[in-house]
């Protein structure tokens, strides 16, 4: 088949905004042949703090390790439970296991999809010791309830933000609003590296500390033969820290681009094809735009005989994976009913409201022909 008409996701005209400035700064490193830590890296994690509205931003090599090493710098291991929406990528639970933590997937509100604060209340027991809280598809989760729980019980509350970089909840960052957040910048998020890349934010300088050392082998800050604890190599290194620096300066613009199509979508959209829901006190950045369906397959391949893209976000509920070790008693069932009706829509900063047009119509015609 030929390229779709309508990608799911159009990272080239992003790129081609940026591409002078990051090719002139890659040239600057190759000729320093400084291309891991130093002062790229330094500078990238000021600004990424400063635009989280934190003091502390870490540089690591991936999402899922940001995650990983919140937990452990929490003090979050073996006999531990954390408590985690089953309506998340696989990571949010890979990283507690990998900890030596346990996940205890928990239901999701039926109308944003996001993690249920009451839910989170019900499932509180003697071995919990933190709150993942996955601000999902670019909306954040209640923040406010959940750090009342959170607060209530003594509990570690930390953020996967890694589909929400820049959204904001009662006006505060996200990343800003729990111990500590995670980043992705996987190339498709919404500031992507060029390859893998990662950031923890907090306003905990310990726990700041405690991630740097263990992110870079377990050293002591600027002492390169003292390994004070265990570690393990996950730097961010220069060349995908200089990229997310240039792109830092067009993130709020490319958001509002999410916006405008975003509110276009919420105009065009047929009858029979709901979109999964915000809150009115959230500021979403719509990193995938997700609505759903009862017939989903059959809506997907009439958007792809049309070239358009989609996706699913996703088909299977966390809890549902054995490798989990999820209580097989504890159904589950607005992350279950959900996961064989989402799909997600093409979405990126470029699309225009011709293409959601085309997209809306396209839907339109299956559903008058269904």
């Amino acid at each position: 088949m030929s390229a779709a008409a309508v990608p799911f996701l159009d990272l080239a005209a992003m790129h081609e905004e940026v591409r002078s400035a990051i090719f002139e700064r890659w040239a600057e490193l190759y000729e320093r042949s400084a291309f891991v830590g130093g002062d790229v890296v330094d500078h990238f994690e000021t600004r990424w703090a400063s635009y989280c509205g934190v003091a502390h931003a870490v540089g690591v090599a991936n999402g899922t390790d940001a995650l990983e090493l919140v937990l452990r710098a929490l003090g979050i291991g073996p006999g531990d439970e954390v408590i985690v929406p089953a309506n998340t990528f696989v990571a949010t639970a890979e990283a507690i296991v990998h900890a030596g933590a346990r996940p205890h997937f928990v239901d999701v509100d039926p109308a944003t999809l996001l993690v249920d604060a009451e839910a989170v209340a019900a499932a509180i027991g003697p071995a919990t010791a933190a709150v993942i809280a996955v601000h999902l598809y670019g909306q954040p989760a209640d923040m406010s309830a959940l750090g009342r729980v959170c607060r209530a019980k003594g509990l570690a509350l930390v953020e996967d933000a890694a589909q929400a970089h820049g959204a904001r909840w009662e006006g505060q960052r996200v990343g800003s609003l729990g111990d500590a957040g995670a980043f992705s910048f996987y190339p498709g998020k919404n500031l992507g590296a060029m390859g893998d890349a990662g950031a923890v934010v907090t306003d905990d300088p310990a726990v700041a500390e405690r991630i740097r050392s263990m992110a870079d082998h377990g050293r002591a800050r600027g002492r390169a033969a003292a390994h004070v604890r265990l570690g393990r190599n996950s730097r961010l290194d220069a060349m995908q820290a200089t990229v997310l620096d240039v792109k830092l300066d067009h993130l709020d613009r490319w958001n509002a681009g999410r916006r405008r199509v975003a509110d276009a979508y919420a105009r065009l959209l047929p009858r029979g094809i709901q979109p999964v829901q915000g809150d009115d006190r959230a500021e979403s950045v719509h990193h995938l735009h997700v609505v759903r369906t009862d017939d989903r397959d059959r809506v997907r391949d009439a958007l792809h005989s049309n070239g358009i893209g989609s996706g699913v976000h996703y088909p299977v509920p966390c809890h549902v994976l054995t490798f989990f070790d999820a209580d097989p008693n504890q159904p589950l069932p607005v992350a279950e009913e959900a996961a064989g009706e989402i799909l997600s829509l093409p979405m990126y900063p470029h699309m225009t409201v011709d293409d959601v047009e085309r997209v809306c119509a396209t839907l339109a015609t299956e559903r008058s022909a269904a």
